[in-house]
């Protein structure tokens, strides 16, 4: 796409026209952020209320499409908006004159939500009980129990954050694991280069990283086997954080279990084992889509805007492209 020369920058309070993919979000903002010209486009056919290289700021359809192609129509775009907390593959494809900044927080509740549940319906036997109300059987069965489990919530940010809290009143001996040691308002993280002395004494292991360089098969063959026997791994963060085929591998012998909303691939094969193994629940994707994602979008973008009028850096930038952000406090 067409850029600015290399040794351009541009200022935040000079972006004025945002585009954004649906009627509902132009309705709501149009409004409340008067800096900016709200404009109907869905990055597929053309803008309504301007043209594409009138352009400004972009906000992305919610799901993955053929948006990437529409940008080099949009050749005075500074910065992508994605609606998504996962932005892996995306600054390769824009490239690094583009600004790019994620959700953050959009999804946090509802992924959280998500990882407590499927914590809780493999932990209590729910999907067990299922098949058996479709089977037409009532038979009681002992379960185990979330109560007293040690488990290790590996990642820190938004939604490791979310999904640490909404577990701590179910009495669980919880740990927390990033990318460095540190202390905050919550207590200890350790860094993952505890992660191995750690994974012994997991009964349920919650991966909420995202994907990058340092995160791809990072629970791989040597971390799962650490796991106690009858472990859980759940996964709401990203499908390549965890080494797919040795996940399988655990599972389908019986020794750990998995409740699964992200994979790699995805979709999985309709006939690939973790399928139909007992002890493995997958879920197709579905933890930021819920009723709290769009009132929590529109905020997000609310804030988004109001700080790029009054030249205050971006939330959840991942890359500052050719902005003129400034001095980090």
């Amino acid at each position: 796409m067409a850029s600015a020369p290399a040794s351009a920058t541009v200022p935040l309070t000079e972006l004025r026209v945002v585009s954004l993919p649906e009627q509902d979000l132009v309705d709501h903002l149009a409004g409340r952020v008067p800096a900016f010209r709200c404009v109907l486009w869905d990055m597929v056919g053309e803008p309504e209320g301007a043209r594409a290289d009138e352009i400004d700021v972009a906000v992305t359809p919610y799901f993955g499409g053929p948006w990437i192609r529409a940008l080099p129509r949009a050749t005075r775009l500074k910065l992508l908006q994605l609606q998504s907390t996962g932005f892996d593959g995306v600054p390769e494809a824009v490239g690094p004159d583009l600004a790019l900044a994620t959700a953050g927080w959009v999804h946090a509740a509802g992924t959280a939500e998500l990882a407590v549940g499927l914590v809780l319906a493999a932990q209590r036997g729910i999907d067990r009980a299922v098949l058996q109300q479709r089977d037409g059987l009532y038979r009681r069965f002992w379960s185990r129990s979330l109560a007293d489990s040690r488990v290790l919530v590996l990642g820190a940010g938004e939604i490791g954050t979310a999904v640490a809290d909404r577990l701590r009143p179910f009495e669980v001996e919880l740990t927390r694991v990033a990318s460095r040691a540190r202390t905050d308002e919550q207590g200890p993280v350790h860094g993952v280069d505890e992660l191995p002395g750690l994974l012994g004494r997991t009964d349920v292991l919650v991966v909420t990283l995202p994907a990058s360089p340092a995160t791809g098969g990072l629970v791989n063959a040597e971390m799962l086997s650490r796991l106690p026997d009858d472990a859980l791994v759940v996964n709401v963060g990203r499908g390549r954080v965890v080494d797919t085929a040795a996940l399988t591998a655990e599972v389908v012998s019986g020794r750990l279990r998995c409740a699964l909303d992200v994979v790699e691939p995805e979709p999985l094969p309709a006939d690939h084992p973790l399928m139909r193994a007992p002890g493995s629940i997958v879920t197709p994707h579905t933890g930021g889509s819920s009723d709290s994602y769009r009132p929590r979008l529109r905020r997000l973008l609310e804030e988004q805007l109001r700080r790029l009028a009054a030249g205050e850096r971006p939330l959840f930038l991942q890359q500052p492209g050719r902005l003129r952000l400034p001095p980090a406090l």
